[in-house]
């Protein structure tokens, strides 16, 4: 017995380590895109867009008060609901989180989620997939492949076009066209990876919808290939000079009968943090 009990201390201590240097990990990757804020970054001013397909450009003097400093990183304060499940068993669980969004660089998600007592943590990025169940139970761990980095780049340019049109703006590796009265396409290519997004825009410029083709497995078949993505963006609010959305939800096999929102998201606050280390320097 004593023998048994000191093999489950050791395990759960292990555990408990391997737990603690994700969070470490995480914390410091956000750090690290932190860092990629520029400190003076230059001012919006409508002739940057004055080219651009006419949606485009509606998009961009709705979301962007003239003047606007373009900080191209944010940090974005949300919760509300994730599902587990399919469409017709969504299982959706309440969740908090924090995501640091730096296109085309990265991004963390990092969430807390629950149902009862079940409880589920951890985050997404670019490089990794890393989810606990109760703290302590490590039940999703994937990442470091060529899947992983394509599938994470389309969702992070996708959510810059509505979190962070600064990144958007046009320049090296950035190019929109139009593609209807209403709608606009930006392709990001970086890296030897390129993504395009559709926003569809009202007619004041607010971008109601965004969508995309996202190298995904997110599908019974569990095999990696291109199927719509997208979601509806509602609920604007000012931050810092940019017009966001703090009502976003967004799902698989998006605009066919297959569309299952398992991403339902409130936010509370968007910010756009300066690495403290380059303040104060050009």
């Amino acid at each position: 017995m004593t023998f048994l009990l000191t093999l489950l201390l050791l395990a759960g201590s292990a555990l408990l380590a391997w737990r603690l240097l994700d969070h470490r990990a995480e914390r410091r990757a956000m750090a690290e895109l932190v860092s990629t804020q520029p400190s003076r970054p230059p001012r919006f001013s409508p002739e940057m867009v004055a080219e651009l397909p006419e949606p485009a450009r509606r998009y961009f003097l709705y979301t962007i008060e003239s003047g606007t400093s373009l900080y191209p990183v944010a940090s974005i304060t949300m919760a509300g609901r994730f599902g587990m499940g399919t469409k017709e068993t969504p299982n959706y669980l309440d969740f908090r989180a924090m995501q640091t969004l730096a296109m085309p660089t990265g991004f963390v998600w990092k969430m807390h989620a629950n149902r009862g007592l079940l409880r589920l943590s951890g985050s997404d990025s670019q490089r990794w997939t890393r989810f606990w169940l109760m703290g302590l139970l490590p039940i999703a761990r994937g990442g470091n492949d060529p899947d992983h980095a394509r599938s994470a780049f389309g969702r992070y340019v996708a959510e810059a076009v509505f979190w962070t049109p600064a990144a958007v703006v046009p320049g090296p590796g950035i190019v929109w066209e139009g593609v209807g009265t209403d709608c606009a396409r930006v392709t990001v290519t970086y890296r030897g990876l390129s993504q395009s997004v559709d926003v569809t825009v009202a007619a004041d410029g607010q971008p109601t919808r965004v969508r995309f083709e996202r190298w995904s497995n997110a599908n019974p078949e569990k095999q990696y290939g291109l199927q719509p993505f997208g979601g509806y963006l509602s609920g604007f609010r000012s931050f810092a000079g940019f017009r966001l959305p703090t009502q976003v939800e967004a799902g698989n096999h998006f605009g066919t009968d297959q569309y299952f929102p398992f991403f339902v998201a409130e936010v509370t606050a968007v910010e756009f943090p300066v690495d403290s280390s380059c303040q104060g320097l050009d």
